[in-house]
């Protein structure tokens, strides 16, 4: 079995769990997530901890119950605290402003990004050159970062781009004459 799912998940308070005929739906503060159940896997809960194990002796099925109780560890975090990913922009010129659930990028490009935030996340930028995601689903805070950092990613002569904070990009030398 898979070790992963051996661990329980605890429930924090003003964190609702419920369970649909093939799904599962965490409800707090920050919002509410749902996940499609697999039937391999079996959740129960108890005493405000959500327990996982194997429903048969299969190889998917011990591998799922580790992949499901990961899953559900994160919605039960993002509905109590909730997600954050910050980038930062390094580049003469380059720069970020929030205006509601629009990102406006100036990447040096002849035309400015206008990016549109997907529904639960939103965005911040504390300075020109920093944008702050936050969100109750991690996947989704991460895909929407990735995605903004897809529009220039450093480049390894001079560290020019979007990149997240605290990401080392490894420079190279430039062509010797």
């Amino acid at each position: 079995m898979s070790r992963i799912a051996k661990n329980p998940v605890t429930v924090p308070a003003g964190v609702e769990v419920k369970f649909g005929t093939d799904s599962l739906s965490v409800k707090g503060k920050n919002g509410s997530l749902s996940l499609p159940l697999n039937g391999d896997v079996r959740v129960e809960l108890n005493d405000g901890t959500l327990s996982f194990a194997a429903a048969n002796e299969s190889k998917q099925a011990s591998a799922m119950s580790g992949t499901v109780r990961a899953l559900v560890a994160n919605m039960v975090k993002g509905v109590s605290e909730g997600f954050e990913k910050k980038l930062q922009l390094i580049g003469v010129g380059y720069r970020a402003q929030a205006q509601g659930k629009v990102l406006n990028l100036s990447l040096g490009f002849s035309h400015p990004i206008n990016y549109e935030m997907p529904e639960g996340v939103s965005v911040q930028t504390p300075s020109q050159t920093e944008i702050v995601l936050s969100g109750a689903d991690k996947q989704v805070v991460g895909q929407v970062a990735a995605e903004i950092r897809a529009f220039r990613p450093p480049e390894p002569y001079k560290g020019k781009g979007v990149r997240y904070v605290g990401e080392v990009v490894v420079m190279k030398e430039a062509k010797k004459k």
